[in-house]
């Protein structure tokens, strides 16, 4: 088990690794696992490159993401500015099926709802979005409604996972009620417990994946 202290300094140093991020910009602090970023950056794409490079650690359980995006007055955008560009960005995404999507800005905050079939569809909507100039925040409440009628079958999961480099699956256990799958055991990092949960994800009728993954950091 790291030590706060060495746990703090190896995210500071993930996050100096990374070339868009000016690591005096982040703040990080550890404390028995979770990691507290705080600080100020000039776009929403620095917001979350510093959390997935904490996510990458080994050690780190959880992530208290409290960095503040401030683009100046320089960048700066009304609502309905980005509402467009928002619109725009999604013209160019053959992922994102944008009749299904509604968008809506309050203060260079984003939320974004509908119901799509895929969850890569979700997250490609979300990901168009994070990369605009005067976007704050993202909340993407977007629902996967599955088209497929085919039960969900748990050892596609499984096989899924067992594909992964990063996982071991012999401690991941897959349970499947209905459209949605159950993710139990334990992994090794942050980054491994949503890896298995975007895997899950992608089979054929997923409607819902609970999560309950503990991170046990040796």
């Amino acid at each position: 088990m790291k030590t706060n202290e060495a746990l703090q300094m190896d995210v500071q140093n993930a996050i100096k690794w990374e070339p868009l991020l000016n690591a005096a910009e982040i703040g990080v602090t550890a404390k028995d696992g979770v990691i507290t970023l705080t600080g100020v950056v000039d776009s929403y794409t620095k917001k979350t490159e510093a959390e997935n490079a904490a996510k990458n650690v080994i050690g780190v359980k959880a992530i208290a993401e409290e960095i503040e995006v401030n683009y100046g007055s320089l960048f700066k955008k009304n609502d309905t500015e980005i509402a467009t560009e928002v619109l725009n960005a999604w013209q160019w995404k053959w992922e994102v099926p944008n009749d299904k999507i509604k968008v809506k800005v309050q203060s260079g905050w984003v939320t974004l709802e509908g119901e799509v079939e895929w969850n890569y569809q979700k997250e490609a909507a979300k990901n168009a979005v994070a990369n605009l100039t005067g976007v704050k925040g993202v909340s993407n409440h977007i629902t996967i409604i599955s088209g497929s009628k085919d039960a969900i079958e748990k050892s596609a999961v499984e096989s899924a996972l067992a594909r992964s480099w990063s996982i071991n699956d012999h401690d991941v256990k897959v349970n499947v009620a209905g459209n949605k799958v159950k993710l139990t055991g334990i992994v090794h990092s942050l980054y491994q417990k949503e890896e298995a949960g975007r895997l899950a994800w992608n089979a054929p009728g997923v409607r819902a994946v609970d999560n309950e993954l503990a991170v046990i950091c040796n």
